[in-house]
């Protein structure tokens, strides 16, 4: 991880395309702004969790559909 000191103003910039800029700092709380290109998805860590946990769980409904689909097909038969 890379720690970075930055005042209100000044930037960071990421592979060329991004730039993180400090817009204000005020009672312990940093604001930042991020400039990127429009077809870059910028997301708040905790919302990549929530994503990601709603990935995970729609696979395994897709799995247990399978599975339902599969019994319903051998019931069918008989």
């Amino acid at each position: 991880m890379l720690i970075l000191s930055r005042k209100i103003g000044e930037a960071v910039v990421l592979d060329e395309k991004i730039i993180v800029r400090v817009i204000d700092i005020s009672k312990g709380v940093v604001r930042i702004g991020f400039d990127a290109p429009n077809d870059m998805l910028i997301l708040r860590e905790e919302l990549e969790e929530e994503v990601k946990k709603a990935n995970i769980e729609a696979k395994s409904s897709i799995k247990d559909m399978a599975a339902i689909k599969g019994l319903s097909k051998k019931f069918k038969k008989k």
